[in-house]
């Protein structure tokens, strides 16, 4: 039977409808009218809807710890070295780490100052994470910052104080499942101290919903409450929580991961660019390095370039970008990753409507050279590979152009253009515009919607074009969307085909606009020696034996050539191999000259 891919938009779609209807049935239960998303944009939702990009910070008490316990290194995400999986720190010894905590070089106002200089426009920051430890002054559990270490001060009501100052939203993380530290919390002690059984509810309505209500009273008005690792947690549970944010803060957002489908906007994985445009509120978490919370080996840092890339093809496909720093034990964030958020944001101050306010793109997916954002009658191309030959090519816009200009400072390059072949072909100068990446606007009568473009992939004759996965037509093999750590925590997402069979293949139309010699990869793993073969409609066949690994990387296949512009179709198959560990990602083509 042929298989038609189903698209992450359709699956995103049905998921989004059955959360709101979830939604509906919990405001219901206390006689509130459901909220719905242009409601949500409109009201508590217009600074998530808008600003687009956030910060996210992982500070506690693991943060001392910067990733290492009795001389030991544990690679991996910071916030979780208490945990089995990593050192597996007994509670008494881990409530010990808090005497010796004292953030003394800790500056809200810094910190605050970063995000607005980022571009950022809102901060939501660890009230409490999974190891149980209050970065706020909780009247509910004495193991928390001002009581149970020297620094004996709130930071929570300095930083939601700046964050007012400087005009930045402010919300607060709080891990409502998860608590290693304390009596029935998951992860935690299964007796409380005199012995007897603690039990989930128990550590609920002691300290979860205590806190929870600490957070939504004592730091004035809060924008976000962001909940995590629900787990298996009592829908009951959840949404009495739900009601005392609502009462206590109702102008607050409420991310998904609080659970059962409350959410106001749906949270992807995390480290996850989507690949295509997904309807409805949503965004992605993402870090600055491989860790959310300080480590000390820890400095791979995204640079300017990759983090402006992930933010614009974020709001590209309809999401907002919330951004992690994690500040080390002395309450500063590491000087590498502030220098590199405040370059993007320097590049950001000069083109604000590229991520501000700005709508997906209507190709529905990325181009080669970068992304498309809209906003009003213009779209806005950011290009992060700019062409070498003085030509941009832009597939598919059916839409009548009135200008294009390359925008470069107070005075932007009005550029010529042509139409052929169904394509807009942009003249532009050899220099780029800007660094890392250069903003040409495009203006129409109208605003610019899906229906003006054909979305079909296209390869142009002067950048290289990567066919995902999500994007192929299969027949007899598995697609799946797969993710892994490469080291704990540090998370991966692809889609990908495996489990071929005999006549099993992965086919992808796109436009060529110019015939000639491509040079050809796959990107895939598996095991052993693998054989594919690729063919195209017009009877060209490239077939090559490589070896495979158990990591994804590229594999040169060969030359195909294209006889004629236009519509073609290229076919993938496994025809030697382990067809279950045969794992292709994605198929790579580039111009040969």
């Amino acid at each position: 039977m042929y298989i038609r891919k189903l698209t992450l938009w359709t699956l995103f779609l049905t998921i989004t409808v059955q959360a709101f209807a979830q939604n509906k049935a919990m405001n219901e239960m206390w006689g509130e009218m459901a909220v719905s998303v242009d409601a949500l944009k409109a009201g508590r939702g217009k600074l998530f809807d808008e600003g687009n990009f956030g910060m996210f910070i992982h500070w506690g008490l693991f943060s001392h710890l910067g990733g290492k316990w009795q001389g030991r290194t544990y690679y991996g995400i910071g916030e979780w070295i208490m945990n089995r999986s990593m050192a597996n720190i007994p509670v008494a010894d881990y409530k010990e780490i808090a005497k010796d905590f004292n953030p003394s070089k800790f500056d809200a106002r810094a910190i605050a100052r970063l995000a607005k200089d980022a571009g950022m426009k809102y901060i939501i920051i660890t009230s409490k994470h999974h190891e149980g430890f209050a970065m706020f002054h909780s009247r509910a559990d004495s193991f928390n910052i001002v009581d149970a270490t020297p620094f004996a001060r709130d930071p929570m009501k300095e930083l939601s104080a700046a964050c007012r100052e400087l005009g930045l939203g402010f919300g607060f993380y709080y891990s409502h499942n998860q608590d290693w530290t304390a009596p029935g919390g998951s992860g935690g002690p299964k007796v409380n101290a005199d012995g007897t059984p603690a039990s989930f509810d128990d550590y609920f309505y002691r300290k979860c919903l205590p806190q929870v209500k600490e957070i939504c009273s004592n730091y004035g008005p809060i924008d976000f409450v962001w909940f995590d690792t629900p787990g298996n947690m009592k829908k009951e549970l959840v949404v009495e929580l739900v009601k005392v944010v609502r009462a206590l803060q109702p102008n607050a957002m409420l991310c998904s991961r609080v659970g059962h489908g409350m959410g106001n906007y749906s949270s992807k994985g995390d480290m996850e660019v989507p690949p295509v445009n997904i309807p409805g509120l949503w965004e992605t978490c993402d870090t600055n390095n491989d860790s959310w919370s300080y480590a000390w080996y820890d400095n791979n840092f995204k640079n300017p370039k990759e983090i402006l890339n992930r933010l614009v093809s974020t709001v590209a496909r309809g999401g907002t970008y919330l951004f992690n720093v994690g500040p080390n034990g002395e309450g500063q964030i590491p000087v590498i990753g502030a220098d590199f958020l405040r370059d993007a944001g320097q590049w950001i101050r000069k083109y604000p409507q590229v991520v501000y306010g700005a709508g997906p793109s209507p190709w529905g997916h990325a181009l080669p050279w970068g992304d498309v954002t809209t906003k009003g009658n213009s779209m806005f191309l950011t290009v992060f590979e700019w062409p070498q030959d003085g030509k941009l090519y832009l597939p598919g816009l059916k839409k009548e152009i009135l200008s294009a200009r390359l925008l470069k400072g107070a005075r932007p390059v009005k550029l010529s253009f042509e139409k052929k072949q169904g394509w807009t072909i942009l003249q532009v100068p050899f220099e780029p515009g800007d660094a890392p990446a250069s903003v040409i606007e495009l203006t129409f009568k109208s605003a610019p919607e899906p229906s003006d473009v054909d979305t079909a992939l296209a390869l142009s004759p002067n950048t290289g074009t990567r066919l995902l996965t999500v994007f192929a037509d299969v027949k007899g093999a598995e697609t799946k969307a797969i993710s892994w750590m490469e080291k704990f925590g540090e998370w991966k997402h692809v889609t990908q085909i495996s489990k071929w069979t005999e006549g099993s293949s992965a086919s992808w139309t796109m436009d060529v606009f110019q015939p000639g010699y491509y040079y050809l990869d796959l990107i895939y793993k598996g095991k052993g020696k693998l054989v594919w073969n690729i063919s195209s409609d017009e009877g060209v066949v490239v077939q090559n034996q490589q070896a495979a690994t158990e990591k994804y990387r590229d594999y040169p296949m060969g030359i195909m050539e294209f006889k004629k512009a236009g519509k073609h179709t290229i076919r993938v198959s496994l025809v030697d191999g382990d067809p279950e560990t045969s794992s292709l990602e994605s198929v790579h083509i580039y111009p040969a000259k």
